[in-house]
């Protein structure tokens, strides 16, 4: 993607900073996000860069969505409320921000006669379903309202298409991470801290009995993804995972074999919400291009190392 004007919701967020950073590199980016739990930093690098922009905001608000996305291209929303759990605990917020907030870029860019808009869903529409690998065609069996949520967004994708031909993409995201994650809230997800303990000489705590599985997507293969989605004219629902499971357990002893420390994980409680097994059929996804380019270790070495140079920059202020 070149010379383009886009729009990022979230963008100052673990995902939505990476896509920021790599569409600012070669076409004029602007960022809103109302910082709740995105960090200004995660996009400071590139804010005396003319090519990003930061717009304070919330999703919540159609009349600044609506000013924001004149004259653009790609609208790429990433802003939600991102947790199973937080959203177990807020339902109700999260109906607002990941629906009405959804609904709200969608009107303000149809208004604007934007290109797409590339919608960040989830995984977690699937549920319990019990054929593995997911695939698209599966009928989504939400657990959470976070699914829920998300499982909502893609319906007003389809009518936006449908009835006011705004060409929409939809990417269920596996299970991301990277570096930016933020390992500190206790809503983070699972590998920033499982890193975060083991680096503090503490074993990662797991929840249920380690046995359920996952399809860890690193964040650059997602980012990748979200281009490629704009780019090309596919349009509906497409997994976005790598195709490869793994047990907690298991990612437990990688992650501990990359910091070189060895502990017996400390055992809790399932929690609610939480799945048993997750895999992506990323069949679909590939007709349009997406190969995942970073295996686990590979994508768990960086991120260690990230979160450790973190933990360093700290203790050095």
């Amino acid at each position: 993607m070149y010379n383009k004007k886009v729009v990022v919701t979230g963008g100052a967020g673990f995902i939505g900073s990476h896509l920021a950073l790599t569409l600012a590199e070669k076409n004029h980016c602007t960022v809103i996000d109302d910082l709740s739990t995105g960090k200004i930093q995660n996009i400071a690098p590139a804010l005396p860069n003319c090519s990003l922009e930061f717009v304070a905001g919330t999703v919540m608000d159609l009349q600044l969505l609506q000013r924001s996305f004149e004259g653009t291209d790609y609208v790429f929303h990433q802003a939600a409320m991102v947790s199973v759990p937080r959203s177990m605990e807020m339902p109700v917020d999260c109906a607002l921000t990941n629906i009405i907030g959804t609904l709200n870029v969608l009107i303000a860019a149809q208004r604007n006669r934007v290109r797409k808009v590339i919608f960040a869903s989830s995984s977690s529409v699937y549920g319990e379903t019990p054929d593995l690998p997911k695939n698209e065609q599966a009928r989504p069996r939400p657990q959470s309202p976070y699914a829920v949520s998300k499982l909502a967004g893609e319906h007003y994708c389809e009518v936006f298409l449908r009835s006011y031909t705004l060409p929409t993409a939809c990417l269920r995201y596996f299970n991301v991470y990277g570096p930016r994650q933020d390992p500190s809230s206790q809503y983070a997800a699972v590998i920033p801290k499982f890193i975060r303990r083991v680096l503090n000489g503490e074993p990662p705590i797991i929840f249920g009995d380690g046995n359920q599985t996952r399809d860890f997507t690193f964040v650059k293969d997602v980012v990748h993804a979200n281009i490629l989605a704009a780019e090309s004219n596919a349009v509906g629902v497409f997994n976005i995972g790598t195709g490869n499971i793994i047990s907690i357990n298991d990612l437990a002893t990688i992650i501990m074999d990359l910091a070189g420390v060895r502990f017996t994980p400390v055992y809790e409680a399932e929690r609610m919400g939480d799945i048993k097994h997750s895999l992506a059929d990323i069949a679909k996804a590939s007709a349009i291009g997406y190969r995942p380019r970073y295996g686990l270790r590979d994508g768990l070495n960086e991120t260690l190392k990230y979160i450790a140079n973190a933990a360093e920059r700290r203790v050095a202020r």
